[in-house]
C-alpha cells in the first residue's frame, strides 16, 4: 500500500487532483467529505460542537432543521484563534477515526491499493510526515479569493478571512514532495496530476510492491541548492516513523555539503542503540517508502585504525556492520544508513561532512577525484564508490587527525 497526503488551501484546486487521481484508480479518503460525515445530525461530532458553540450553529427550519448550519458555524468558529482551535479539536479526531476506517476497508478490498488521502488541513494539523508522499496544489491569494466568490458563493471578507486561517505558502512549500501550480486552467491542472500519476506515483507503488528501490542513473550532478530542505522533509518523516527508537537523524554524505556536486541521492543516517533496534525499524520504514537491501557492512570500511583512542577496535568487522534502506520513490532516490551510536561508521558519517565543510582544499580535491571516477563512465554506482575507496582510505585518517586538533565530536 501506498499512501499519498494531498492538501492544498481553499479554493486552490485541490479537489479537481483527488477526482484525477480516483479516476486513474487511486483510492481517495476525502477529508471534507468525512468532516461532514462526523458532523451529520444524531452523531457524537453535532452534539460535541453544539455543546462548545451553541443551537445558533444549527439550522432552526426547513428540511434541514437540526443540521449543522456551517456559514453560521464558520462565523463563529473562524472569528479568533481559540474558537478555531476548540472546533479543531472537536473535528479532527473523529475525522481522524472514521479515516482509518475507510483505509482499513479499502486494503481489505484491494491488493496494494495506492490511498490518497484529501486532508484540507495536512500542513496546520501535523500530519505531513506520516506520508510517503505529500502532494501540494497551489494558486496566489488573489487568483483563489476570485473562485471561492465566483464559484462557491463566498463573500470577499469571509473568502479572505478563510484563507488567513490556513497554512501559509511557506509553510506548505516546507512540506511539498511534489508543488502543483494551479494558477491556469483546469485542465493544465489535469494533464499535471496524471503526468504525477504515471511518471511517479505509480512506479513508486509498484517498486514497494516488488520490493525494490527506486534505480537513478549514478550520474554526478551540479550542487542543488534545494538539497537541505529536502533533507529536512526526509528527516521529519524518518522521525516521524522511528520515534524514539532514534537516537538522531542527520543528513549526511556529499549532498550535505553547500556547493559539492553529487549524485542526485539524498543520503540520510538514523542512529540506533543497536544492531536489534535497527531491525526493529524495517516495517515501519517499508510503511513509510523505503525498502531494505541485502547489506550488513559499509562499503570503504578503512584498514587503519582510528587515530582517536575510543575507537581502537575499529578493525573489529562487527562494528562496522549496518542496515540500508532506500526510497522507493523514483522522484527522490534517498539511501537510509541505519548504524549504532559511537560505532566507527556512524562517527565517521558525522565527522566526514563537517571536514568536508571546514576544509575548502580537502572539498576542492574530493569534489576533482569525483569528477575523475564519473569521466570513467562506470556503469554502476557500485563501481563509482569503489573507485573513490583508496582516497577514502586515506580521508579517514586525515579526517581523524583534523577532529582531534580541533577537538571535533559529534
Amino acid at each position: 500500500m501506498l499512501r499519498i497526503g494531498l492538501s492544498g488551501g481553499i479554493g486552490a484546486g485541490k479537489s479537481t487532483v483527488s477526482s484525477t487521481f480516483s479516476d486513474l484508480g487511486g483510492i481517495v479518503v476525502d477529508g471534507d467529505v468525512i468532516a461532514r460525515e462526523v458532523v451529520e445530525p444524531g452523531t457524537e461530532g453535532l452534539g460535541k460542537l453544539v455543546d462548545a458553540f451553541g443551537k445558533d450553529i444549527l439550522h432552526d427550519s426547513g428540511p434541514m432543521a437540526g443540521s449543522l448550519n456551517r456559514p453560521a458555524l464558520a462565523a463563529i468558529a473562524f472569528s479568533d484563534d481559540e474558537k478555531r482551535q476548540t472546533l479543531n479539536g472537536i473535528v479532527h479526531p473523529l475525522v481522524a477515526h472514521r479515516r482509518s476506517e475507510l483505509i482499513a476497508s479499502a486494503m481489505e478490498a484491494e491488493k496494494n491499493p495506492v490511498i490518497v488521502e484529501d486532508i484540507p488541513l495536512l500542513v496546520e494539523s501535523g500530519m505531513a510526515p506520516m506520508f510517503p508522499l505529500v502532494v501540494i496544489v497551489h494558486a496566489d491569494i488573489e487568483t483563489r479569493v476570485s473562485r471561492l466568490v465566483q464559484h462557491r458563493g463566498f463573500s470577499e471578507e469571509d473568502a479572505r478571512a478563510r484563507i488567513a486561517a490556513q497554512a501559509t505558502e511557506e509553510q506548505r512549500r516546507a512540506v511539498a514532495d511534489v508543488w502543483l501550480d494551479n494558477s491556469g486552467s483546469a485542465g493544465e491542472l489535469v494533464e499535471q496530476a496524471r503526468a504525477l500519476w504515471y511518471r511517479r506515483i505509480l512506479p513508486f507503488a509498484h517498486n514497494l510492491d516488488d520490493g525494490q528501490p527506486a534505480r537513478p542513473e549514478p550520474v554526478l550532478v551540479p550542487s542543488d541548492p534545494s538539497w537541505p530542505d529536502q533533507a529536512r522533509r526526509i528527516a521529519a518523516r524518518l522521525n516521524t516513523a522511528c520515534g524514539h527508537r532514534a537516537v538522531r537523524i542527520d543528513h549526511i554524505g556529499s549532498t550535505a555539503v553547500a556547493g559539492l556536486d553529487a549524485k542526485d541521492i539524498i543520503d540520510m543516517q538514523v542512529t540506533v542503540p543497536s544492531l536489534e533496534v535497527a531491525d526493529e525499524l524495517a516495517e515501519v520504514l517499508f510503511a513509510a517508502g523505503y525498502v531494505c537491501r541485502p547489506i550488513t557492512a559499509d562499503v570503504g570500511k578503512p584498514d587503519a585504525r582510528s587515530t582517536v583512542a575510543q575507537f581502537d577496535h575499529s578493525n573489529d568487522e562487527s562494528l562496522w556492520h549496518k542496515r540500508l534502506h532506500c526510497s522507493a520513490d523514483p522522484g527522490r532516490p534517498t539511501n537510509v544508513h541505519i548504524r549504532v551510536d559511537g560505532w566507527p561508521g556512524q562517527q565517521f558519517a558525522l565527522l566526514f561532512v563537517d571536514w568536508l565543510r571546514a576544509n575548502p582544499q580537502v572539498q576542492a580535491d574530493y569534489l576533482a577525484l569525483k569528477r575523475r571516477v564519473a569521466a570513467d563512465a562506470h556503469p554502476d554506482t557500485g563501481a563509482y564508490a569503489d573507485a573513490k575507496e583508496p582516497w577514502f582510505l586515506d580521508a579517514y585518517r586525515r579526517a581523524w587527525e583534523w577532529a582531534d586538533t580541533t577537538g571535533w565530536r559529534p
